[in-house]
């Protein structure tokens, strides 16, 4: 079945929006996120007022194209405003960060004409993207029906559509299908917030159901996030409409980036109260001072300082290699290659190892005040701890796929 759509440029709200402006305008909403942290956490994900705000901000329509009402700035710019919202609150800008950086992969991916009824007449979008395959597909005319639960689907409570994946069994081996869903034709489980979990409360991350959903066949993709399993000699639907490299669609850096950002937030934060424990809380032993006085305190202090600072380094510089890959691929065709994109997700993850070192150090040596239930600092090692037990953060599993791709032999990762 062949869908028509007809194209109309939507306006984008603020022509003259700056990447500082929307920083500044991150930085200017962490009173209000840190206020509000114990409603969020017990809630599971930010309020509709803070959601309005963030619309309002332009935080959704960053990475999003010019054609549908976005901004079509670069990730190093998106993450730079993740990581100011999480430092507000780590689970809220996991939230917002896995809701909001998915524009690019409808963008990559989609056909235009299902762009045009994704993107809708407001060209306001937001959705997870649970990459890991669940659920069922069975073909019929037109599309495929959908059942299944995908657990974690992290800011889905403000999210407009539901970006899923699931395995065609008509092939062999089995093909990854990725699919769009409306909201409306999905149910959000009440499985998340409160004391469900050690941190990440307010993150958003309820499972999602689908229900015997037909999804046509236009609001589905084929493809690999790698990117190395496609010819893209030609590019994607997303280069050829937006000639923009950025829209080839390859995700490994940019998806565990959105990962490593909120972890960088946690670690920002936890900073800022452990300077304000120097600032006001006294040595227990002579000479009594404040704790900003006492060297203990300032090689702690100095110490995670560094460990932030290297992390939010490594974070944008493997940013700025992924647009490096992007822009080489359209100088010269040369795609991106599993060492290169394996080597990202290294980096990425020792970005967060870094921030969570940070985080760790600061909650050893602030006291037992630190360790009360309700103290910020217990919330962002809380916080911490959801990344280093997250799947997609097992150094050590994805080390080996660094090496064997190095070695020139078979990855083992995506069946390459």
């Amino acid at each position: 079945m062949k869908v028509q759509a007809v194209r109309q440029a939507l306006p984008i709200p603020e022509p003259e929006l700056t990447p500082q402006d929307l920083i500044n305008r991150a930085i200017a909403m962490r009173d209000i996120l840190r206020e509000s942290q114990d409603k969020t956490d017990e809630r599971g994900y930010f309020s509709d007022e803070i959601q309005q705000k963030f619309v309002e901000a332009g935080f959704y329509r960053i990475l999003q194209p010019k054609m549908f009402g976005g901004y079509e700035f670069d990730y190093e710019t998106f993450f730079r405003v993740m990581v100011e919202i999480s430092r507000g609150h780590p689970a809220a800008g996991w939230c917002l960060t896995l809701a909001a950086s998915h524009a690019p992969v409808i963008a990559s991916h989609w056909s235009e004409a299902a762009q045009i009824e994704i993107f809708g007449p407001s060209g306001h979008f937001a959705a997870p993207h649970r990459a890991v395959p669940g659920g069922t597909c069975v073909p019929v005319e037109g599309g495929y029906i959908i059942n299944g639960v995908w657990a974690y689907s992290s800011g889905i409570p403000h999210s407009t559509h539901f970006l899923g994946t699931t395995l065609l069994q008509t092939s062999f081996p089995p093909r990854m299908l990725h699919f769009v869903v409306p909201r409306g034709q999905y149910t959000i489980l009440d499985d998340w917030g409160g004391d469900r979990t050690l941190g990440m409360r307010g993150s958003g991350s309820n499972g999602v159901k689908l229900d015997n959903v037909f999804v046509p066949e236009h609001m589905t993709a084929f493809f690999d996030a790698l990117g190395v399993k496609q010819d893209l000699r030609d590019g994607t639907s997303g280069t050829r409409l937006h000639d923009n490299p950025m829209y080839l669609g390859i995700l490994m850096g940019p998806y565990h980036a959105a990962l490593t950002t909120p972890v960088i937030g946690a670690a920002r934060a936890a900073l800022d109260e452990y300077r304000d424990i120097l600032l006001s809380q006294n040595t227990m032993v002579p000479p009594i001072v404040k704790r900003a006085f006492e060297t203990d305190f300032q090689v702690s202090y100095g110490r995670a300082i560094a460990l932030t600072d290297a992390a939010e380094g490594v974070l944008m510089e493997a940013l700025r290699k992924h647009m490096g890959y992007c822009q080489r691929w359209a100088k010269t065709g040369v795609q991106s290659t599993p060492e290169e994109n394996f080597r990202l997700w290294g980096m990425l993850q020792t970005g967060a190892r870094l921030a969570c070192d940070a985080v760790e150090l600061l909650f050893q040596t602030a006291g037992s005040t630190a360790a009360r239930k309700g103290s910020r600092m217990a919330r962002y090692l809380g916080d911490a701890q959801m990344y280093r037990g997250h799947a997609s953060s097992q150094y050590l599993t994805f080390a080996k796929y660094i090496g064997r791709s190095n070695l020139g032999l078979p990855a083992g990762m995506f069946d390459l």
